[in-house]
């Protein structure tokens, strides 16, 4: 198999397809772009997500904690606090083990929020620090966001940049092999979007703007991420990818590595379904965040992209781009 994500239909045809909801509760499950659980608890809902870290080495920690915070403000949420578990392989140092705790709390402070606890192991089981973390939140039941309010002609707006997150990562962890060929300011501006992962603030302003439906876009970029949203929704969708943005670092990096920019892991930008999304981007850019419609809601269930070279399928979203990318020296 991949590394990485398996595939949506291995996902839905294999998993949850054995998975059945017993308790009345549980007003939402698993499901193929779904970032949360959602649970009843009187005049306020619980909500769940969790995620691991397996392609990042540095700041895994502090990128575990937004990421699985940002799945909660897919749905309007207010975050509480975020369990972390730490599975570490018999080498390693205790004091490695220790900046994931203090990256994790940097990433707390900032999204003032808590570490509730978790668990911390060493097993041989792995071969390098892997991270689990699960975030919980809360929301009253009118605040709730959902896909299920989706409707034809609904604008597509995304946040920020296409490849922001993998973009910072290769340029922490690939970044010896980078100076080689890239200049250092390139490096220090793609190492900066680490700051830019969350998107907390953007799902708090959509909330309130009112939408009909967010979804973080991590593994798979900014094009799975729509695939997903499109599947969620049980609606098509046609992208114009011309008009999704990509920053000249990403570029340089994507290009230095040959992978898509489009289908690198891209927190920190956030798919959202609106009725006004001129609007939406206006109020964005008042808040100081970067946005732009890039697409519609569209009758039917079909995918399409708008390119240079015509409108093509969008298929559904594979490995991410950044494992081609973290395996580039042993491959060449």
């Amino acid at each position: 198999m991949n590394t990485g994500k398996i595939s949506n239909e291995f996902l839905k045809n294999r998993i949850i397809s054995n998975l059945r909801m017993k308790r009345s509760d549980v007003i939402l499950g698993p499901g193929v772009g779904r970032d949360c659980g959602i649970l009843e608890f009187g005049e306020e809902l619980c909500i769940v997500s969790s995620d691991p870290i397996t392609g990042a080495v540095s700041r895994m920690g502090y990128i575990g904690v937004h990421i699985c915070c940002n799945d909660i403000a897919t749905t309007g949420a207010e975050v509480i606090g975020v369990t972390l578990t730490i599975l570490a392989p018999p080498a390693t140092a205790m004091s490695d083990i220790e900046q994931v705790v203090v990256d994790a709390e940097c990433a707390a402070q900032e999204l003032n929020i808590d570490i509730l606890g978790g668990h911390t192991e060493i097993t041989d089981s792995v071969t390098r620090m892997i991270i689990c973390l699960t975030a919980i939140g809360k929301v009253r039941k009118q605040g709730l966001v959902s896909f299920a309010n989706a409707k034809t002609g609904d604008d597509i707006v995304i946040t920020k940049k296409a490849g922001m997150e993998g973009t910072a990562i290769l340029a922490y962890d690939r970044e010896e092999l980078l100076k080689k060929y890239l200049p250092a300011d390139v490096i220090e501006r793609a190492q900066s979007f680490m700051g830019q992962i969350s998107v907390i603030k953007e799902g708090k302003i959509a909330g309130e703007f009112g939408v009909h439906g967010m979804h973080d876009a991590t593994e798979g970029g900014v094009l799975g991420a729509i695939w997903e949203a499109s599947e969620a929704m049980g609606r098509g969708v046609e992208i114009e990818t011309a008009q999704i943005p990509v920053a000249p670092e990403t570029q340089a990096i994507c290009s230095f590595f040959g992978i898509d920019p489009l289908k690198l892991i891209s927190s920190g930008c956030m798919i959202i379904i609106t009725p006004n999304g001129s609007k939406l981007v206006e109020v964005f850019k008042d808040n100081g965040i970067e946005a732009a419609v890039v697409g519609k809601v569209i009758e039917g269930k079909d995918k399409w992209l708008i390119t240079e070279e015509g409108r093509v399928t969008l298929m559904p979203p594979e490995a991410d781009q950044l494992y081609k990318a973290l395996r580039y020296e042993t491959d060449t």
